[in-house]
């Protein structure tokens, strides 16, 4: 199977413009907290070489990454792409989503929309190209995903449950355990993702910042 990518070698415009906007809004979060980049390295479990590079914009984080970095930060993940202080509606025109995820065969994992904590959901459409496979690490406590199937087949392991879905299928089930997408067929399959995750920003990072 391909492996994931987080994006092309060289970035894009677009992507480079998402990549200096998630380092601002990184740096700024990290800075309104008096946080030094040692201490959110260590609360986040994301290298302080790694951390230097996404708040210099120069960086293409995994969405792994990303996620450690908001939940650190107790922000929630669309928080890092969204304005400080988002609309209380807020239209997101085609093609305008936060790519997030790229592979070789086509793949894409688009963030379209989502919500402010403490109770973040984040609306995702994903396209899987031919042999793709998205690993994914446990979420926090609470995590739920629900998917649906619009084009193709698409595998979801959870733990060790594997299931397969047409186009019209969906699933539900829990984010906090490892868990996996994979197109195991030679078409690109797409599908929508929903995920909920409660109580964002509501756990002590006072160990961080004891250090």
């Amino acid at each position: 199977m391909h492996c994931s990518m987080h994006y092309s070698a060289h970035m894009d415009e677009g992507t480079a413009a998402m990549a200096s906007a998630i380092g601002n809004r990184v740096r700024q979060e990290r800075q309104f907290r008096r946080w030094t980049l040692d201490q959110l390295s260590e609360a986040a479990g994301v290298s302080r070489r790694m951390l230097v590079k996404v708040e210099q914009g120069v960086a293409n984080p995994s969405v792994g990454t990303l996620l450690r970095l908001s939940d650190a930060l107790g922000v929630g993940l669309p928080a890092l792409i969204e304005p400080a202080r988002p609309k209380p509606v807020k239209v997101t025109r085609r093609g305008a989503g936060a790519e997030l995820w790229r592979s070789e065969a086509g793949g894409r994992g688009v963030l379209v929309v989502g919500t402010a904590p403490p109770d973040v959901v984040e609306l995702w459409d994903w396209t899987l190209g031919p042999g793709d496979r998205h690993v994914s690490d446990a979420h926090s406590a609470g995590t739920k995903e629900l998917l649906q199937v619009h084009q193709g087949t698409i595998t979801v392991e959870v733990e060790d449950e594997s299931v397969t879905l047409g186009a019209g299928d969906a699933i539900s089930f829990p984010g906090a355990v490892a868990h996996a997408y994979a197109n195991p067929m030679k078409r690109p399959a797409k599908f929508s993702l929903a995920v909920f995750q409660p109580g964002v920003g509501s756990r002590s990072h006072s160990e961080a910042l004891d250090g």
